[in-house]
């Protein structure tokens, strides 16, 4: 399927009224985390569920990363999903 963008709306799990649109959102099929901006997710309450996991990026080079859960919302679909904090 490869890459496109799309808009969406990302919530905290635990709290749906913290949410935020994203209007551009990179969406690549053979990527394992979806990656939204560390301010993004401070913003909506969203915290490190999972300390530190390794990453893969794009060049290959494996680096290590703070995991959460969202619930993503591109349209009336709402599967929850890990997402990376850049930093």
């Amino acid at each position: 399927m490869g890459t496109f963008y799309t808009s969406c709306r990302v919530e905290n799990v635990v709290n749906r009224s913290q949410s935020a649109i994203i209007r551009r959102l990179l969406v690549d099929s053979e990527s394992e985390y979806s990656w939204i901006p560390t301010a993004t997710l401070e913003r909506i309450g969203v915290s490190s569920e999972k300390k530190v996991v390794p990453v893969v990026i794009g060049m290959g080079q494996q680096i290590s990363r703070c995991v959460a859960f969202v619930i993503v919302r591109p349209d009336k679909f709402f599967p929850v999903d890990e997402v990376v904090f850049p930093q």
